[in-house]
């Protein structure tokens, strides 16, 4: 469940690594407290990306958004502009499944 998954994150970044970096400097062992405090930014974005994809599933917005957005598929590199991605690639006949939005963040 991403719910159950987003809350076990947002303990982890919010409690437990915290916890363990303060011990870890307690201790005198800084680079161990840095690493865990590094970690605790890691599962804040996990927290994040679990809970946005709960809310898309909900929503029905997984593979639909309000507008034209560029789906890429996964296996073969087809893309296609709509507002909802294809049931089936047209190129290489894999499902829905395989397209995630177009991110061209190079």
């Amino acid at each position: 469940n991403l719910k159950a998954a987003a809350a076990g994150e947002a303990y982890e970044w919010s409690d437990m690594y915290p916890r363990f970096a303060a011990i870890a400097r307690e201790e005198g062992f800084d680079q161990v407290a840095a690493a865990f405090e590094a970690i605790s930014v890691a599962e804040k974005q996990h927290e994040k990306r679990f809970s946005d994809l709960a809310a898309n599933l909900e929503a029905g917005k997984v593979f639909r958004r309000n507008g034209k957005v560029v789906w890429r598929c996964r296996n073969c590199g087809y893309l296609h502009e709509a507002e909802e991605a294809p049931n089936v690639c047209p190129a290489c006949l894999h499902p829905q499944a395989y397209f995630e939005l177009l991110g061209e963040n190079w």
